[in-house]
């Protein structure tokens, strides 16, 4: 999982391809944190009018990044099978460094990850990303409202969901969209107030932005509701 070599050029895009790799320098993705997320913005856009154009996936990309990676944006995503983030955003291969689970919670192995995209691979970006109908944050809430068990790891899995549905039990609107975005609303918080240097410096300095989204999964509508840093 090295960075990209500061030497490493990763030229034009492929014959057909129409979406260039981020720029690099110094072997890391050469984007200001509001760039990172404009490009994202500007990704779904095109997703949600049938415009999403077509990456670099060519084998001289590709031998570019199997001498490292430079990704723009440190992705926490749930694991369901409808969220795929390179699709929503119309991003390519090794531009987006994606940690996901069940429920896109942040357990040690997930803030290492994360830990290793902002410390190791520079990314300017870190976006937690909730969806509609979320099927752990569903099981969370049927633990808090009907004491529910379930078999297995799952009990354990979606036990840090847990906090997020009781702050979200009153709230107006549906209830399982903001246990959702509350759920992310606490990741997002955790990442943001992280005490140890590697995410906080960042943060301090301008370098690193923090920010939570919703996808819908009827429209492919992507809302970054908390974008605040």
């Amino acid at each position: 999982m090295a960075a990209v070599p500061a030497s490493s050029a990763l030229g034009s895009p492929a014959k057909g391809a129409n979406v260039k790799p981020v720029p690099t320098k110094d072997g890391r993705a050469a984007l200001s944190p509001d760039e990172a997320l404009d490009l994202l913005i500007a990704g779904n856009a095109q997703f949600l009018r049938n415009e999403l154009k077509t990456p670099d996936i060519s084998a001289a990309r590709r031998l570019a990044l199997a001498q490292g990676q430079a990704p723009f944006c440190a992705y926490v995503s749930c694991s369901d099978s409808r969220v795929p983030p390179e699709l929503l955003f119309g991003r390519g291969l090794g531009e987006l460094f994606i940690v996901r689970n069940a429920g896109n919670t942040v357990d040690v192995v997930a803030m290492g990850s994360i830990e290793y995209a902002v410390a190791e691979l520079g990314v300017p970006l870190v976006v937690v990303l909730g969806h509609e109908a979320c099927g752990a944050v569903k099981a969370a809430m049927s633990v808090v409202a009907n004491n529910a068990r379930f078999p297995g790891a799952i009990d354990n899995m979606i036990e840090p969901i847990i906090p997020a549905v009781l702050e979200a039990r009153n709230l107006a609107g549906d209830p399982v969209e903001n246990a959702v975005k509350q759920n992310v609303r606490r990741v997002v918080e955790v990442l943001r107030k992280e005490s140890d240097p590697i995410m906080l410096k960042p943060q301090q300095e301008g370098r690193l932005k923090v920010v939570g989204a919703y996808y819908h999964l009827d429209t492919g509508r992507v809302d970054f509701f908390d974008r605040a840093s």
